[in-house]
């Protein structure tokens, strides 16, 4: 039995879902649950260079074995979940939704508008945090993905109990992966920039919660970070410690071509700031990971672009791993660049400073084939 939850360091955007894809396939792990809602994308790039973007799945789906779930604790926009599913080819028996999964409405979208949401808090206005308040409120006009299942019916196959099914694998010996959203830095009760936060607490303890699993289940948490940390556009989204220009970083980076970011639902271009160690300390210790990772190590020069050994990082790359890592958890993942190829795979636990092993791509036999990346020792 093992349970991992991968958790962002920062304001979201760390690259959880190409990291929970590598996992998913690196581990073999039988079910992946995602939390959160649609406000949020994980991406990933495929070796075709096509951006892969899901706002309900969770990026597990790389894995044809695994099951897909939604807890009680999530969110869902029927609509999107539903193009997700078909855009992706996948069979809809491998998608669960908990009965008491929150419906958004078209209401809730309309309401945060008319709040001003987005030219207060950058608010994505995709309905969640109205329906999170109805939600508390326990309005009468609340509905649950079980009651809109009765007159849907493509949904009502998919309704389950998700708790059950998690605490079920987990007796069994199974392994799960529970997806998190957004970052610790965006927690509703933690952020240190409340109100400028997200509508849910975004850590570890609060993921396991959603899913209805006991926290003592919890085997590896995995923290989420980026070399340069990114907010949403907008100064009202809230404050970001020395900002920088996304022309600055290619100067820095060397890198041949501009770069920039967008975000994943309004593509709006990020905001990008420095490595703030406060900011990583404190999230280190909300969530106390057992492994740590590291994504946009391009970002520390350009050399780095897809390099898949630890030796051909550049010094800035390195040390900047090797302070990381005085945390006392070991960075067991870097990412090299967009692709779930462009990286240096996990070592052991408890040989914090091994050799680590290097990606190898093979192709994954599945109805919709999609590249997958899996340790030499599993070949």
């Amino acid at each position: 039995m093992s349970v991992w939850v991968v958790v962002g360091g920062q304001f979201g955007s760390e690259g959880k879902g190409k990291i929970s894809a590598i996992i998913t396939l690196q581990e073999q792990i039988d079910i992946c649950i995602r939390c959160g809602g649609p406000n949020s994308g994980h991406s990933f790039e495929k070796e075709s260079g096509e951006i892969v973007l899901v706002r309900q799945l969770p990026t597990g789906f790389v894995r044809p074995q695994t099951r897909l779930l939604i807890p009680a604790g999530g969110l869902i926009d029927p609509e999107v979940l539903r193009r997700e599913i078909e855009s992706l080819d996948l069979d809809f028996r491998r998608v669960g939704v908990d009965r008491n999964a929150m419906v958004i409405t078209a209401d809730d979208r309309e309401r945060e508008r008319q709040l001003g949401l987005s030219e207060r808090l950058s608010s994505t206005l995709c309905g969640v945090g109205s329906a999170v308040a109805r939600r508390a409120l326990r309005a009468p006009d609340v509905q649950l993905a079980a009651d809109v299942a009765t007159s849907v019916e493509w949904l009502k196959p998919l309704i389950t109990d998700v708790s059950a099914e998690a605490n079920s694998a987990v007796d069994c010996g199974k392994k799960i992966l529970i997806e998190g959203t957004q970052g610790s830095g965006l927690s509703l009760y933690y952020s240190p920039y409340y109100p400028k936060t997200t509508s849910r607490d975004t850590n570890a303890a609060a993921f396991m919660s959603e899913v209805g699993l006991s926290p003592r289940l919890a085997s590896e948490v995995v923290l989420v970070f980026r070399t340069f940390p990114i907010r949403v556009a907008g100064r009202q989204a809230g404050p970001l410690k020395d900002e920088i220009t996304w022309e600055e970083l290619q100067a820095e980076s060397n890198s041949p071509t501009p770069l920039s970011e967008f975000t994943s639902v309004t593509r709006k271009l990020r905001r990008l700031g420095r490595f703030d160690w406060e900011q990583a300390r404190r999230a280190i210790k909300l969530n106390r990971p057992t492994r740590l990772a590291l994504n946009f190590a391009d970002y520390l020069g350009f050399e780095n672009r897809s390099v898949s050994a630890c030796e051909e990082l550049n010094d800035t790359a390195r040390d900047f791993v090797l302070k990381l890592e005085a945390f006392e958890a070991p960075v067991a993942y870097i990412g090299t660049g967009p692709k779930l190829s462009d990286g240096i795979l996990p070592f052991a636990p408890g040989a914090k400073h091994q050799k680590r092993k290097t990606f190898q791509l093979l192709e994954q036999k599945s109805a919709s084939p999609i590249e997958a990346i899996v340790p030499l020792r599993q070949r």
